[in-house]
């Protein structure tokens, strides 16, 4: 998670050197391309590959929490995860190619998805049963209504500089 949260990071800081005369920019974006990757390749992708070999195992030794309605709706989050992890790698892609489609608001939402796809997986892993699925619910959109929140004031105090 620290790798997505990281990546998407370094997405909206070169997003922004796109801004900078040159030669700056050039530099800068040179030295994103190489955070990136080395992010990417050495960090982010072993670590979902090794995670999603964890949970496979724990699953094959637990097989019964397949049939739990809690563990179905966590599989749909951590597939929504693995899903935002190859956008981030088209991202990334499409940068260094010097495509530069969101802004860095744009990204910064982007990032607070992979907040709340987090909060939901770890919500639904400690808490299970344990509450109404109603309160679950609302619980995720006010986290999500909060997050964005604190995105669209950043930009506005941001900005005001």
């Amino acid at each position: 998670m620290a790798g997505l949260f990281y990546m998407v990071r370094l997405f909206i800081y070169h997003t922004e050197a796109q801004d900078k005369p040159e030669p700056e920019r050039t530099i800068l974006s040179k030295q994103f391309e190489i955070m990136e990757s080395k992010l990417w390749w050495i960090i982010a992708t072993p670590s979902m590959y090794l995670v999603v070999a964890a949970g496979i195992t724990m699953l094959c030794i637990a097989p019964a929490w397949l049939q739990m309605g809690w563990m179905h709706i966590k599989l749909t989050f951590v597939i929504g995860l693995i899903v935002y992890h190859f956008i981030c790698q088209n991202k990334m892609n499409q940068m260094r190619k010097g495509i530069y489609k969101w802004t860095s608001t744009q990204l910064r939402l982007w990032n607070e998805l992979a907040t709340l796809l987090l909060f939901a997986i770890v919500f639904l892993a400690v808490l299970k049963n344990s509450l109404s699925w109603i309160f679950g619910v609302v619980g995720i959109i006010a986290f999500s209504l909060a997050l964005m929140s604190a995105v669209k004031v950043y930009k506005y105090f941001r900005e005001k500089k």
